[in-house]
């Protein structure tokens, strides 16, 4: 650690900043104040350098740290602190103060800090973060169209799987466009939906309104808009990470995960997770490792700490995958784990337990070899020839090579 060292309290509008002189007392520590326009940043950059400040630390303020740290990111290190760790006592909350106290606390070691990826693995981030939020934007328009659906009394999702299914899809942009008759609409539905055509047309008879037909043909097009941007995305997605096309296969390899979920994983801590010392060290920064809440040498909470929650989002889903996949180590474990822990902790052991093999997979290079129950060649190359289907259609050239099994 240098012996100068800034602390920024970091506000939508304005930057204070205190220099620590390590021979001088806090009183006396060199403060400036800054705006957070760009020509405001710079000067802030040069003002800093000036007064030999090698390095920095923040708090991580909403979004508005972003904007700082990228200017001074060439020019010194720089750390996030979470903004929880360095509260204020009640009634003694000061903007210098705060960013004294940030310094100080910092040099002492009790912040806790925040990790900030380089510029290449910030837009992965930013591309597979936005696709989430699209996709969940995509399942709220479903149950907003349902809800719309039943305002008509028309009951569809009750034979129809999927809305936006191919059946489903073709029917509501009929009726959208102004097609009533239920039995018009049921001679739009494909020949393998699994109802007679008797109740399909019982679950069309309904009374729409001009006004619902207007807001669903809304909805529809903004369902036709998601869908294109998420396809989009997938596309960036893939060619940002073309270079990691590798660890993207074979993370896709492991049970529970996909090439969509690889992609993310990868996102959020890198194609080699090299920030990560070891397995128990990124299952603690994800925060799926037990907790501890020791007092008189007795643990009275092992809840999980929180954590990433991108990542725990992802290896929530992928451990319910897991524990559904038929003859898988993972499904073992699950199934043992349930009768002693319940369904919810059983399932984040399972996502436990698949974040360190994440960290084994990226870390050492390896690739996933199940030693489950399962042995079917024929369902192991079924699976091999879906992951190579999938990596293709998102624009990976990808060769699968049989590993020597090893006695």
């Amino acid at each position: 650690m240098t012996d100068k060292v800034a602390g920024i309290d970091v506000h939508k509008k304005v930057l204070m900043v205190v220099v620590r002189h390590p021979a001088a007392s806090e009183q006396e520590w060199e403060r400036g104040r800054f705006g957070t326009t760009t020509e405001e940043l710079r000067r802030l950059a040069a003002w800093l350098q000036a007064r030999g400040v090698e390095e920095a630390v923040m708090e991580s303020t909403a979004q508005y740290w972003k904007p700082v740290w990228y200017e001074l990111e060439p020019h010194m290190r720089l750390h996030l602190a979470q903004a929880h760790s360095n509260k204020a006592p009640r009634g003694r909350k000061h903007d210098f103060g705060d960013a004294r106290r940030l310094v100080r606390r910092f040099v002492a070691g009790e912040l806790i800090l925040s990790l900030v990826p380089g510029p290449e693995q910030r837009g992965w981030r930013t591309l597979t973060r936005m696709k989430v939020q699209l996709t969940e934007d995509r399942s709220r328009l479903h149950n907003q169209v349902e809800c719309l659906l039943e305002e008509m009394r028309i009951k569809l999702s009750s034979v129809v799987s999927d809305l936006f299914g191919v059946s489903g899809y073709r029917i509501l942009r009929a009726l959208a466009a102004g097609q009533t008759d239920p039995g018009d609409l049921a001679k739009l539905a494909d020949g393998r939906l699994q109802c007679s055509r008797e109740q399909l047309v019982e679950a069309l008879r309904g009374k729409p309104a001009p006004i619902h037909l207007q807001l669903l043909a809304l909805y529809l097009e903004r369902y036709r808009v998601l869908e294109e941007q998420i396809e989009k995305l997938d596309r960036m997605a893939a060619e940002a990470l073309t270079p990691h096309r590798d660890a993207v296969a074979r993370l896709a390899e492991a049970p529970g995960f996909g090439v969509d979920s690889a992609q993310q994983v990868i996102a959020e801590i890198g194609s080699r997770a090299v920030t990560f010392p070891s397995a128990a060290n990124l299952a603690s920064w994800v925060g799926t490792c037990p907790g501890q809440n020791e007092s008189a040498e007795q643990n009275h909470s092992s809840r999980s700490a929180k954590g990433n929650r991108w990542m725990r989002r992802i290896l929530n889903q992928a451990a319910h995958a897991a524990a559904r996949k038929k003859g898988s180590h993972f499904q073992a474990v699950f199934q043992r784990l349930l009768p002693r822990l319940g369904y919810k902790a059983a399932i984040w052991a399972v996502a436990h337990r698949l974040c360190r093999l994440i960290w084994k997979i990226l870390h050492e290079g390896v690739r996933y070899i199940e030693k489950g129950t399962e042995s079917d060649p024929v369902t192991r190359r079924a699976r091999a020839q879906r992951l190579l289907r999938s990596l293709r259609r998102l624009g990976y050239q990808v060769e699968i090579q049989p590993i020597a099994e090893t006695l």
